[in-house]
């Protein structure tokens, strides 16, 4: 097999949040399908997800995402850092980087660290209100307190005793079983020692449980700091690692994401292999 006959592509991850990401001139051809084929953890590569990056006339790039199930998703905290360090990597520098989501356009700041490491800094916009919370999660008994938010792709965050203790396959899937188009559901509460720290465990439209969610954290973080539960730069302990964000105190002002990206490995899929 030759590389004309192969995709290529890199494999990242931010905080075990992985992404295939692709970047091209123009969108392959069953993108849907070839993101269903490559992230299949038995059959493929294995990722949450499939990240096209495409030029763009608005910004550096234009970002198109496929979770693992082939829906599209507007929008992700920890796949945008993976798409800026693939694209740093093809410049061979840092860079400062205007990102065209489905959600908007976002400002990436990458800073390498070494070994396949980067820091980045994303600007996530603000936190829009969401779909509402419906009254059979209001009045479950895991439920502590409760908001919905939207970044792009709509979120639940509900407060919960302990976040480890929670079947986030079962209850997540339910809760958002009440939402039309799905939801992103974050189970988080105030770390019991740690300042300005919050857990998470997370439930992904498309993806279902993942180690960690950018996005998540970003609405988990802003919903915590409005309940008094935290300051304005929160810690969010995830099962894949810690990120920091930072929340404005105008509702109108963007929230920023920092956090890592780790360089796994170069791919190339073979491309009449799915379909």
């Amino acid at each position: 097999m030759t590389r004309a006959e192969s995709l290529h592509a890199t494999k990242h991850h931010g905080l075990a949040n992985d992404f295939l990401v692709v970047l091209t001139d123009a969108e392959p051809d069953g993108l849907v399908d070839l993101a269903i084929a490559m992230c299949d953890r038995l059959v493929g590569i294995g990722a949450d997800g499939l990240i096209v990056g495409l030029p763009s006339d608005q910004g550096d790039l234009r970002m198109i995402l496929h979770n693992a199930d082939g829906s599209r998703a507007q929008m992700s905290g920890n796949g945008i850092r993976c798409l800026a360090q693939a694209e740093v990597m093809r410049r061979g520098a840092d860079a400062a980087l205007q990102i065209v989501t489905d959600g908007g356009i976002r400002a990436v700041e990458v800073t390498s660290v070494g070994d396949g490491l980067v820091e980045a800094s994303v600007e996530m916009g603000p936190l829009a209100d969401g779909p509402g919370v419906v009254e059979a999660i209001l009045n479950n008994p895991l439920t502590r307190r409760t908001a919905t938010g939207d970044l792009g792709n709509p979120h639940l965050v509900v407060e919960v005793d302990d976040p480890a203790l929670i079947d986030v396959a079962a209850v997540g899937a339910n809760f958002e079983s009440h939402y039309a188009d799905g939801i992103n559901v974050e189970f988080i509460r105030a770390h019991p020692t740690a300042a300005d720290t919050i857990e998470l465990a997370v439930w992904e439209r498309g993806a279902g449980i993942t180690q960690a969610c950018g996005t998540g954290a970003t609405a988990a973080a802003t919903r915590a700091h409005h309940w008094g539960l935290v300051g304005s730069r929160v810690t969010v302990d995830m099962p894949g690692g810690s990120a920091i964000v930072e929340v404005p105190e105008s509702s109108e002002a963007s929230a920023t994401l920092i956090g890592p990206a780790q360089f796994v490995a170069d791919v190339h899929w073979p491309v009449n292999q799915h379909g």
